[in-house]
């Protein structure tokens, strides 16, 4: 069966708190199976019969809406997506200090626009910079991410639809952990 994961926005973060055995049981009541989850950040990885990631994700979502009571905007990728997503490189060594930068991903549940692509390059600057590639995007931040001037809600704001974000650290260990087939 083909393994996914699910980066959910929302979950231990901005006073909404779901332990993560809870998570999993939901992931369960939808018929999903192996289910687990990757540090309390909402991160679930599961398999499913089911391969239209669309669909899974309105499913996840509807049931996290009814369950929690609050909107749970998620994205799905497959191991392969996850794969590729982790060692896809967006900027130059020359550009990336591994001990001094952050490189975070964001998910989103389309390409951006081009409108909405030139909107974000405008936020381009010395400590912050954004590469975009298929439906993530990478944004390298040479300060820590509290003393950048650019944030998740804004990226949200400028390219018009939901995103998770998440370091590339992490996203390195997921796919290290639940590798392709």
């Amino acid at each position: 069966m083909p393994r996914f994961i699910a980066f959910l926005r929302a979950i231990n973060v901005g006073g909404h708190t779901v332990k993560m055995d809870q998570l999993c049981k939901l992931f369960e009541s939808l018929g999903f199976s192996n289910v687990e989850t990757f540090i309390a950040s909402g991160n679930v990885i599961f398999e499913s019969s089911a391969r239209n990631a669309q669909t899974l994700e309105k499913k996840i979502e509807s049931l996290l809406q009814k369950t929690l009571g609050y909107a749970v905007a998620t994205f799905i990728r497959s191991t392969s997506e996850l794969a590729d997503i982790a060692k896809y490189q967006p900027f130059a060594t020359s550009r990336f200090d591994a001990e001094r930068d952050s490189l975070y991903i964001a998910f989103l549940p389309a390409s951006p626009t081009s409108e909405s692509q030139q909107k974000l390059m405008a936020f381009r600057t010395e400590v912050d910079d954004f590469h975009i590639h298929g439906r993530e995007i990478y944004w390298l931040c040479r300060k820590k991410i509290s003393e950048s001037g650019f944030s998740g809600a804004l990226l949200e704001k400028t390219i018009g639809m939901p995103a998770t974000m998440r370091n590339s650290t992490s996203i390195k260990r997921l796919a290290a952990k639940y590798p392709a087939p």
